[in-house]
């Protein structure tokens, strides 16, 4: 699971109350009752992950995202999804949650030493908006008040290599029936902690789990590769190809992938999207065809799985895969991760299929 290095904290909490459309910023610490139902019952518990970069330039202090209008879209269905249908008209659309972000949080004056310390360090940014029911209840019902918050960090470095994953059939992520695997709900990931919690009982020490489909009645080897417990999967095969499962009812639609993969295919390294069965897996492995297992993700932008073990029903160990560290592609992987960051630094040129929003503070 995911581990930072040098995290320090904005000094305020953005507040955006739905039904009033009023923003105000809070103490970085602001709390919420502890009878609410984000809290007891999983209502309403939405979040977005979204990494961006301050810059101090000629023309003043500055903040970048790249693909920030995907984000949007995600959080904002989410939030459609978990509230009230006669409340879908309090949902701001993608442009006006920008500029919600963007003029009362990001340049409120609270905010400027904190973003001009992190455009002096180069540090990297991390922008949290999730959401909350602001009313006193414990009733199993939609949100009374709805509303949205928000905390910005910086951080050092993300410790994501190397790690050791471990496949969890008898877990599931979501249920593709409910239309919930592509939407960032907390109780999606309330799973992802259970899933890692499983894999420690196979392997001590392994810090991630690999789903497969909703499909438990299918045989194990016919069911599909979906997501790690808390970000998307890429695999790189020793043909010098990539390939990335395709979105669906139980698979994100990662903003960071998008990135990735036009980085790829920039550096001419061709990615198929096609969805992989278990079997394939184990047999691609067995044969030594898998240079390397690859977890995507905001935070960590690209890490490579240097052990994964691939268990059968009974959590029995069928295979081993080891990453191949002397491989080309294995090198070319951690190139395309540094120059993800780069291009929030202007020192890497942008493929076509991304947009870079730069905005003055």
């Amino acid at each position: 699971m995911a581990k930072f290095e040098g995290v320090q904290w904005a000094p305020r909490q953005f507040q955006y109350l739905l039904k009033q459309a009023k923003s105000s910023l809070l103490e970085p610490d602001a709390k919420t009752y502890s009878i609410s139902r984000s809290l007891h019952y999983g209502l309403f518990q939405v979040f977005e992950g979204i990494r961006f970069f301050c810059a101090e330039t000629a023309s003043g202090l500055e903040i970048r995202f790249v693909n920030l209008q995907h984000n949007m879209w995600r959080f904002r269905r989410g939030i459609a999804y978990s509230i009230s249908p006669q409340d879908h008209s309090f949902i701001p659309s993608e442009n006006e949650l920008r500029n919600i972000f963007i003029d009362n949080f990001f340049r409120q004056p609270e905010l400027r030493s904190f973003l001009s310390t992190m455009a002096a360090n180069k540090a990297q940014g991390y922008f949290r908006p999730f959401t909350l029911d602001e009313a006193q209840s414990i009733g199993v019902t939609f949100p009374e008040e709805p509303s949205i918050r928000a905390a910005i960090c910086s951080y050092d470095r993300y410790l994501g290599e190397p790690f050791h994953g471990v496949v969890v059939p008898n877990l599931v992520r979501a249920v593709s029936v409910n239309g919930t695997g592509c939407l960032k709900l907390g109780s999606n990931y309330l799973m992802s902690v259970k899933a890692v919690q499983l894999a420690r009982t196979v392997v001590a020490g392994a810090n991630a789990a690999l789903f497969l489909d909703d499909r438990p009645d299918k045989p194990l080897r016919d069911r599909m590769i979906t997501e790690w417990d808390s970000s998307c999967c890429l695999i790189a095969l020793r043909d010098g190809k990539i390939i990335k499962i395709p979105e669906g009812p139980l698979i994100l639609p990662s903003v960071t992938i998008k990135g990735v993969t036009a980085l790829a295919r920039s550096k001419g390294v061709p990615v198929e999207e096609r969805d992989v069965s278990y079997g394939e897996l184990i047999d691609l492995v067995q044969a030594g065809e898998v240079v390397s297992i690859c977890s995507i993700g905001t935070a960590g932008v690209l890490n490579r799985c240097e052990r994964l073990t691939l268990v059968d029903s009974d959590l029995e160990t069928i295979v081993v895969h080891k990453a191949d560290t002397e491989h080309e592609l294995y090198h070319l992987l951690s190139d395309i991760r540094s120059d993800y960051w780069k291009m929030y630094l202007g020192e890497c040129a942008l493929p076509k299929e991304l947009t870079l929003e730069v905005h003055p503070l």
